[in-house]
């Protein structure tokens, strides 16, 4: 693989940490440092261990997933999302899909990162054979994904605060999307 294509790979893996990090400064509406670097770390982090799992279990471990992947994304999404439109239906309720809590980014860093098991895969098909081989390919996913996430998160927040209303629903409405487009990429265009 080339310089550009790892950066395409990279940048197109990142595209889903961004959505989930807008709809979660969207919620949020502040700037959280603390909040917004854990965030794009767990996105970061799972998007480069996912790779690096695929690669090590290349045939076996992946093509028992695969069948369920997509399901597992969904569902977790689904959930995700449902949460949100909780809240911005009944906002006094004590359910509370926070994002600060630990527990709800790594759900979403797992969430989003499931699909890039099949990287790991293609990492093999096209020559890398050798752990030390993938340090540069998965430090350039999780540098990116760390970048999508923090600018989306940013940008989630000043448009969550410019507007001053409570726009959980936008945020539940991106999560449901997008677990959708997870459903039917997989369902419709990965035979």
């Amino acid at each position: 693989m080339s310089t550009l294509e790892i950066w395409l790979l990279a940048v197109a893996l990142a595209i889903d940490c961004f959505m989930m990090s807008l709809a979660c400064g969207i919620s949020l509406k502040t700037i959280r440092w603390n909040t917004i670097l854990s965030i794009g770390l767990f996105f970061g982090g799972f998007q480069a261990l996912m790779p690096l799992l695929g690669w090590a279990a290349t045939d076996s471990f992946y093509q028992h997933l695969q069948a369920y992947d997509h399901w597992i994304a969904f569902v977790l999404l689904s959930l995700l999302g449902v949460g949100l439109i909780r809240e911005y239906i009944t906002p006094e309720e004590a359910f509370s899909l926070n994002p600060l809590r630990i527990e709800i980014q790594i759900i979403m860093a797992l969430a989003t990162s499931l699909d890039a098991l099949s990287v790991g895969i293609s990492f093999t098909a096209v020559g890398y054979h050798q752990i030390e081989t993938l340090l540069y390919p998965l430090s350039i996913i999780a540098l990116t994904s760390l970048v999508f996430s923090i600018t989306g998160h940013l940008i989630g927040a000043v448009f969550g605060n410019k507007f001053h209303i409570k726009i959980e629903l936008l945020g539940g409405i991106i999560f449901i999307g997008f677990a959708f487009k997870i459903l039917i990429e997989h369902l419709y265009f990965n035979h």
